[in-house]
């Protein structure tokens, strides 16, 4: 990197305070770690502006580097015997005298300052660690219900993920502090995790409601009685009315997804008439007579 702070920020050698914090401020907001997650070349520049302004932001260390007295990290270098050397420096009452790093900063932008934090007279950057991304992928039924359960990161350690009864595919967790370190002492960033919800072999998720299709015999299309309808939460016995065709719904109350405010959906059970797998003599005749003396069409309507 340049040895020059000026030339790191862009900036002349008569330049005022207020145009060095302009300059920061400017090249601070493109480079900042937090707005350029996972570029290196970023991170490494914006360490040297910080490390520029940490020296032309306060007066004393300015008027040394110009001096030679220091080089830009604020390192002492060997002195030579010139007559400025000599001349009046800054005292401790200097009104210019700044220790506070980056506190006069926040006074420019307050949103902006909170992505910094100095140690006075330290010189080093504190900064949120960036946040790690993850994808797991989730049982139909744990995801409806919730659950709790384990995952290994690549570098090792385990995270304990609890995941949220309604839970939906392609929904972030955010495990807090579980991302990568902190920068110069910063809070550690997040665990991002996406949600793959597996198919269910039957259910099929509609919002907060589930819908599914429930084979029933022609016995039970017929006449009609009591049938066990599987639901996320278990199964129930539905009264099955009489004469109940093929697509045909039947609404069950509150046994969907639960809601993130209170309640549940609901479940939608298609009926579908299945006969038996093999041919049942006494029912084909019983059929053909039963055809013969009733005689209807059930897609009269369906003429275009």
């Amino acid at each position: 990197m340049s040895q020059d702070p000026y030339e790191l920020l862009g900036v002349k050698r008569d330049a005022t305070q207020k145009e060095i914090q302009s300059a920061f401020r400017k090249l601070a907001k493109k480079l900042h770690p937090d707005l350029n997650p996972g570029d290196k070349k970023a991170e490494d520049r914006f360490k040297d502006i910080s490390t520029a302004y940490e020296i032309l932001s306060d007066e004393q260390k300015r008027g040394r580097f110009d001096r030679g007295e220091i080089d830009m990290t604020g390192a002492e270098r060997a002195q030579r015997s010139y007559y400025r050397d000599y001349a009046s420096a800054s005292g401790p009452n200097d009104p210019y005298r700044n220790n506070s790093g980056f506190a006069d900063f926040a006074d420019i932008d307050n949103t902006f300052a909170n992505f910094f934090s100095r140690r006075t007279g330290g010189g080093r950057m504190r900064s949120q660690g960036q946040d790690r991304r993850f994808s797991m992928e989730v049982d139909f039924l744990e995801a409806v219900n919730g659950t709790r359960t384990e995952i290994k990161l690549p570098d090792g350690p385990q995270l304990d993920v609890q995941i949220p009864p309604g839970t939906r595919d392609g929904q972030t967790l955010r495990l807090r502090g579980k991302g990568e370190p902190g920068i110069g002492g910063g809070p550690p960033g997040d665990a991002l995790i996406e949600i793959r919800v597996a198919p269910h072999r039957f259910f099929t998720r509609d919002g907060d409601d589930i819908r599914l299709e429930l084979p029933i015999s022609l016995g039970e299309a017929v006449l009609g009685g009591k049938v066990r309808v599987p639901t996320p939460s278990g199964p129930v016995n539905v009264t099955l009315p009489p004469h109940s065709n093929t697509g045909k719904v039947l609404r069950l109350r509150g046994k969907g997804v639960p809601k993130r405010g209170g309640g549940h959906g609901d479940v939608y059970v298609s009926l579908k008439i299945v006969l038996p797998d093999n041919p049942d003599e006494r029912l084909t005749s019983l059929v053909k007579e039963w055809a013969a003396a009733n005689p209807y069409d059930p897609r009269k309507n369906m003429e275009a």
